[in-house]
């Protein structure tokens, strides 16, 4: 096992900005590895940080959304999530998303855990909440790019969704993984 804690940084020689959009930027570096080997083309993609939530009603039901990937082309359940907007706090984002996606409110939160998408080309992180004692406290209020369904399930059945690989969204599979696993 290798147990050296010194800096691997990678040294960037050169950067490169190939495109900048609302949902993607990318950009190609230049750098050399500590060990003097140059890489003249490696892909970054810079996105904001994103969140998700595991939302529990006062009854044990978990707050889930249905909602179209075009990615993979299928329709998913998912736990809220969105965006983590320029300047905003995590938790704040998470309580906003949660309430706009599904109407759901309220409750005791705390931080579950926060996750890297790709620490080897991605910028972001995914800070998971847990929020239990939710309810229904306003209707959906989606944005112009969203179309989803809110469903209340119950644990078995989510626990069924993640072992049938129904939860597809490894960011949102692993939080719910954790959270069975350590019966928080």
């Amino acid at each position: 096992m290798n147990t050296n804690t010194d800096d691997r940084s990678w040294e960037v020689i050169d950067s490169e900005y190939l495109f900048r959009r609302p949902w993607l930027t990318a950009r190609r570096d230049h750098v050399r590895l500590p060990n003097g080997n140059e890489i003249p083309e490696y892909y970054i993609l810079e996105y904001p940080d994103w969140i998700n939530v595991i939302a529990i009603t006062d009854s044990g039901e978990f707050v889930m959304i249905r909602q179209y990937r075009h990615g993979l082309r299928r329709t998913c359940y998912e736990l809220p999530a969105g965006v983590v907007e320029d300047g905003e706090d995590p938790l704040y984002a998470a309580k906003r998303e949660l309430l706009e996606e599904t109407g759901f409110g309220g409750g005791e939160w705390t931080r579950l855990m926060t996750l890297s998408p790709n620490p080897s080309t991605n910028t972001n992180l995914t800070h998971c909440y847990l929020a239990t004692g939710v309810q229904k406290q306003a209707e959906q209020h989606l944005d112009m790019g969203e179309d989803l369904s809110v469903h209340l399930l119950s644990p078995h059945k989510v626990k069924k969704l993640l072992a049938d690989n129904e939860i597809m969204q490894a960011l949102m599979a692993a939080p719910l993984w954790k959270y069975f696993a350590t019966g928080l």
